[in-house]
C-alpha cells in the first residue's frame, strides 16, 4: 500500500496556494494548512477556494485540511512547508517549539531573509530551532503561483545535501505540469533566490526610468557575475550558475509579468515612495526586505564588490535618486 504524505504547510498567499494545489495533485497526500486569517480559512472550508489569493485553483477538501493554530497542524505532518513571506516567518513560528519540531522535515519555499536579523529561513530554524540542515530542504524556480495556477508547464529545484530527502520532495511535487529535480547546493539555492528578486527590484526601476530591453539585458548579465561573487565568497563551491536554480530563476523573475519585485520596482522608477509602491501592491515584495540584508552582510563581512545591490539599497533605504544611481550603474557596465 501506497504511503501517505502528511505536510503541514504554513501560509495562505498565492505561493503557498500554488503548492498546496501542485501537492495535491497526488493521491497518497493528507495537508495541514495553517493560515493567520480566520475569515479566508473559514471561506476555503466553505467554499474551496482561496478568496484572496488564485481564487480559480479548486482546494480539495478530501485532501486538505485548513488550521488556526500552527502547532496543531505541524503536530499532524511529517514534513513542515514554509510558506509565509520571510517579514513574517519569525513571528507565524515563535510559539512552535524545537520540540514540536522534533522528528520533521522542513522545507522553505520562501525566497527572502528574515529582516533585522539577516538569517535565511534555514538559518532561523537551525539557530533557534534545533533543526539540523540534514533535515531541510529549499524550493527553488523558476516558477510562478500565477502559472501554476494557469496548469502552465514549470520547474522546481530542491536543494539539499540529503540526497534521500531531496527525491522525496521531488516527488512528491512533480505532476503533470510540474518536474521538480533534486540538486545539492541548498545554501546557494536559498540565497540565489534571494538574489533574484533585488536584481528583478532593479530591472524594474530601470523600466520605470523608460530605460529598455538592451539595457536591461546588461543589466541581468553583469548580474550574473554579482550573484556568484557573493555566493562564492559565502558558500565556496563549484556551481554552475547557468542551471535553471539558478539562471532560470532569475530570468523569470526580472522579466516576467507576474514578478512583484519587478512591478515594485517599476513603481519606484516612475516616481512612487516606497511607502506607496507598498500600499498599493497586495502582495509582498521579497526583494525589498531582502536587499537590506544582502547589503548588510556584504558591508559587514565579505566585502564583495555589489554594485547593483549598492544601488537598489540606497534607492530604497537611503532615499537616492533612482535616476542618478542607474545613471552611476550604468557607467560600470560593458
Amino acid at each position: 500500500m501506497e504511503k501517505t504524505n502528511s505536510i503541514a504547510v504554513l501560509g495562505g498567499g498565492s505561493w503557498a496556494t500554488a503548492l498546496v494545489k501542485i501537492l495535491t495533485e497526488k493521491n497518497n497526500v493528507r495537508i495541514h494548512w495553517w493560515m493567520r486569517n480566520s475569515r479566508t480559512a473559514a471561506f476555503i472550508r466553505r467554499f474551496h477556494i482561496n478568496p484572496n489569493y488564485l481564487s480559480d485553483v479548486y482546494i480539495d477538501e478530501n485532501k486538505v485540511k485548513v488550521w488556526l493554530n500552527p502547532k496543531q497542524a505541524i503536530a499532524q505532518a511529517e514534513y513542515v512547508l514554509v510558506a509565509v513571506p520571510a517579514a513574517f516567518v519569525e513571528e507565524a513560528v515563535q510559539n512552535i517549539s524545537a520540540e514540536d519540531l522534533q522528528g520533521k522535515k522542513i522545507i522553505s519555499a520562501v525566497k527572502g531573509m528574515i529582516p533585522n536579523k539577516n538569517y535565511l529561513v534555514t538559518d532561523l530554524f537551525h539557530e533557534e530551532k534545533g533543526i539540523k540542515f540534514k533535515q531541510m530542504a529549499v524550493i527553488g524556480g523558476p516558477c510562478h503561483a500565477e502559472e501554476v495556477a494557469l496548469e502552465r508547464q514549470s520547474y522546481l529545484t530542491i536543494g539539499t545535501s540529503n540526497e534521500e530527502l531531496a527525491r522525496e520532495v521531488a516527488q512528491m511535487l512533480t505532476c503533470r505540469y510540474i518536474k521538480a529535480t533534486p540538486y545539492d547546493d541548498m545554501i546557494g539555492v536559498e540565497y540565489s533566490a534571494v538574489m533574484k528578486n533585488i536584481i528583478a527590484l532593479a530591472c524594474g526601476i530601470c523600466h520605470g526610468l523608460g530605460y529598455g530591453d538592451n539595457f536591461q539585458a546588461v543589466l541581468v548579465t553583469n548580474s550574473v557575475k554579482e550573484i556568484k561573487a557573493f555566493l562564492d565568497a559565502i558558500y565556496p563551491q563549484h556551481r554552475d550558475l547557468s542551471h535553471t536554480a539558478y539562471l532560470g530563476d532569475l530570468l523569470v523573475t526580472a522579466y516576467s509579468q507576474f514578478s512583484r519585485n519587478r512591478t515594485f520596482g517599476n513603481m519606484i522608477g516612475r516616481g512612487y515612495s516606497v511607502k506607496s509602491a507598498q500600499m498599493e501592491m497586495n502582495m509582498i515584495a521579497e526583494g525589498y526586505y531582502a536587499v537590506k540584508s544582502v547589503y548588510t552582510i556584504n558591508e559587514q563581512k565579505y566585502k564583495v564588490d555589489m554594485p547593483i545591490t549598492r544601488a537598489v539599497f540606497r534607492i530604497l533605504y537611503e532615499k537616492a535618486s533612482p535616476s542618478k544611481e542607474i545613471a552611476l550603474l550604468r557607467e560600470k557596465f560593458v
